[in-house]
């Protein structure tokens, strides 16, 4: 079972469209970033990393979605890898983890701050 708030596995199948676009960010990046791991779907990790991202705050909120991100690939990978294939899918799993961590804030703060709240 993956790790998300209470208010992603409530949401409708059109909340979560409005919010999640699977790996990568929307647009051009979406495309870039696969949504596997050498074979292994993680739509889902990433679709909730997204929702916190939307619903998050707070910069401690965009770093408990980045360590939810991490803890929820390794999960599907721990459940759905043979013990080969589980080693080089972790290490892609940290590389997207490190990615998001590092040059994430941009998406976190996407659409947070209205431009006449900006001073």
């Amino acid at each position: 079972m993956l790790y998300a708030p209470e208010s992603y596995w409530k949401a409708s199948a059109e909340e979560r469209t409005k919010r999640c676009n699977g790996c990568g960010t929307k647009g051009l990046g979406g495309w870039l970033v696969p949504d596997t791991l050498y074979g292994l779907n993680i739509t889902e990790a990433c679709n909730i990393h997204d929702w916190m991202y939307a619903k998050g705050k707070v910069i401690a909120d965009k770093d408990s979605a980045d360590r939810a991100f991490l803890n929820n690939m390794l999960r599907i990978i721990e459940a759905e890898s043979s013990a080969w294939f589980k080693s080089i899918r972790k290490r892609r799993a940290w590389a997207y983890y490190l990615a998001v961590k590092q040059f994430g804030g941009a998406a976190f703060w996407s659409e947070k701050n209205k431009p006449e709240e900006m001073g």
